[in-house]
């Protein structure tokens, strides 16, 4: 299997899981409704786990074109190599995205709520900022690559990096997530915000486009800065 197809597998499993718990907890009549934040988080960071175990061999899964470029950027990764990467990761989204649309089909009729329909598949923020939204992604993605090189260091056992960089993630959603939704991944708004343009979903919204750029912004930006600053220190 390609880096292509890699990415394309790892990142659909990562978005069919994520948003499908995101599904889960917000649509009308999903046995699911109302279990909250801690519901949301471990379910995307056990999203990640299992789509990184699936193609961590043959691509690194990166999952995500914020870490594709940030890796670029030391020299971890040939920058040849990083469209492939990110076409991937944008083609498995969108994929992801469709499933979960398919999964909770007769869920969307009943969900009255537009806003929170769009929410399924993208982020939003707490308090419509742009400054303060566009730094809190940028602090949550430098996190995100700082954390993930710093636990690369470690001499730890074949595989069990992949726990490690799932247990960072869930601790991201739950410590800086609550501002924008840490999207922390411009493929994981991406993706799923254009499948909410696109999918018949009865009575939704627009795809708030104006916010849009945030999420795939602020994770590059705060993912270069991670990178960068964890080769200067070492």
């Amino acid at each position: 299997m390609s880096i292509f197809w890699a990415e394309v597998v790892g990142t659909m499993i990562l978005i069919f899981l994520g948003d499908g718990v995101c599904a889960n907890v917000t649509l009308n009549k999903s046995k699911g409704q109302n279990s909250g934040w801690i519901v949301i988080t471990t379910g995307w960071a056990l999203a990640v786990l299992m789509g990184a175990l699936a193609v961590g061999s043959i691509s690194g899964a990166h999952l995500n074109p914020a870490v594709t470029i940030a890796l670029a950027s030391i020299g971890s990764v040939a920058w040849a190599d990083v469209p492939a990467y990110i076409g991937g990761q944008m083609i498995g989204a969108i994929l992801g995205a469709f499933l979960v649309y398919l999964a909770y089909l007769p869920h969307w009729k009943v969900t009255e709520n537009k806003d929170a329909k769009l929410g399924i598949f993208c982020t939003a923020p707490a308090i419509r900022n742009v400054g303060a939204n566009l730094l809190t992604e940028i602090l949550g993605t430098f996190m995100l690559v700082f954390g993930i090189l710093f636990i690369g260091i470690n001499d730890l056992a074949p595989g069990l990096a992949t726990f490690f960089v799932a247990a960072l993630i869930w601790v991201i959603g739950i410590s800086l997530g609550g501002p924008t939704g840490y999207a922390i991944n411009p493929a994981r708004d991406l993706g799923p915000r254009i499948a909410h343009a696109i999918l018949p979903i009865p009575d939704k919204r627009d795809s708030d486009w104006g916010y849009g750029w945030i999420p795939v912004v602020g994770p590059i930006i705060g993912g270069l800065i991670g990178a960068l600053l964890f080769t200067a220190l070492f």
